[in-house]
């Protein structure tokens, strides 16, 4: 993993390389109750990649992961998230809170995918 400064409120573990091993490590520490749902979806990648002869199922696999950890390793970022996603979640997409909870979810992970690019 590439080291990160740890700051007050800052991230709880360095940002991890982009392999599905790293990536896993950092993910038992900042979402452990995700691990399932990561290794499904890594085995449904590498079945997909097979499938079509193309790496494409496999980089959008790291990337997806690479963004949730990226969010997940701030403790104050991953409580905007999940509370967006609650709001977003529990209201009809006609109530005035849906499209502003929107807004946070796609914003925060625009957030992540630039930070990520800019290493």
């Amino acid at each position: 993993m590439a080291a990160q400064p740890v700051e007050s409120g800052g991230p709880l573990v360095p940002r991890p390389e982009r392999t599905p091993a790293a990536l896993r490590v950092a993910l038992a520490r900042v979402a452990p109750h995700r691990l399932p749902e990561m290794e499904r979806q890594k085995d449904e990648a590498i079945a997909l990649a097979a499938q079509t002869g193309s790496l494409g199922p496999i980089t959008q696999f790291l990337e997806t992961w690479a963004v949730a950890i990226e969010i997940a390793r701030v403790p104050a970022t991953a409580a905007r998230l999940r509370a967006a996603e609650y709001t977003a979640q529990s209201v009809e997409r006609d109530d005035p809170a849906w499209r502003p909870a929107m807004d946070e979810i796609h914003a925060l992970h625009r957030s992540a995918r630039e930070s990520l690019a800019h290493g």
